[in-house]
C-alpha cells in the first residue's frame, strides 16, 4: 500500500510560480504512475498532468497550455508540479494519486487511480 503526501500549497498572486510536492511511502512508490488532480467545491476533480511509473511519459490537461510541468525524482520518492503563470481559476484543492501502472502509460481517469493523498490547499489572488 503506498501512502502519498502533499505539500507546498500556499497563497499566491496572479503570475507567480509554485511547486507542489508528492512524496511517497510505504510501498513501491517508483512502481507506480502518479497524477495530480484538482478539486473546487461543488465540482469534479479535474485532471491536472500525470507521470508515467518510469517518468519517460507525461500527460497534462487541455487548460495547463504549457504552464505546468510534473517530473519525479526517485531517489526521493517524491513527484513535482512545477506551475507557472498562475491565475485565480488555478485555486484548488490539489491531489496527488497514484496507480500501479505498466511503463509507459499514464491515466488521467481518477477512477483508474488506487491511492490519495490529502491535498494541498493553492489559492491565487488577483
Amino acid at each position: 500500500q503506498v501512502q502519498l503526501t502533499e505539500s507546498g500549497g500556499g497563497l499566491v498572486q496572479a503570475g507567480d510560480s509554485l511547486r507542489l510536492s508528492c512524496a511517497g511511502s510505504g510501498g513501491t512508490f517508483s512502481q507506480h504512475g502518479i497524477g495530480w488532480f484538482r478539486q473546487v467545491p461543488g465540482q469534479e476533480r479535474e485532471f491536472v498532468a500525470g507521470i508515467s511509473r518510469g517518468g519517460t511519459k507525461t500527460a497534462y490537461g487541455d487548460f495547463v497550455e504549457g504552464r505546468f510541468t510534473v517530473s519525479r525524482e526517485y531517489s526521493l520518492d517524491t513527484v513535482f508540479l512545477q506551475m507557472g503563470s498562475l491565475k485565480p481559476e488555478d485555486t484548488a484543492v490539489y491531489y496527488c494519486a497514484a496507480a500501479a501502472l505498466l511503463p509507459g502509460k499514464v491515466l488521467v481517469n481518477m477512477k483508474e487511480y488506487q491511492y490519495w493523498g490529502q491535498g494541498t490547499q493553492v489559492t491565487v489572488s488577483s
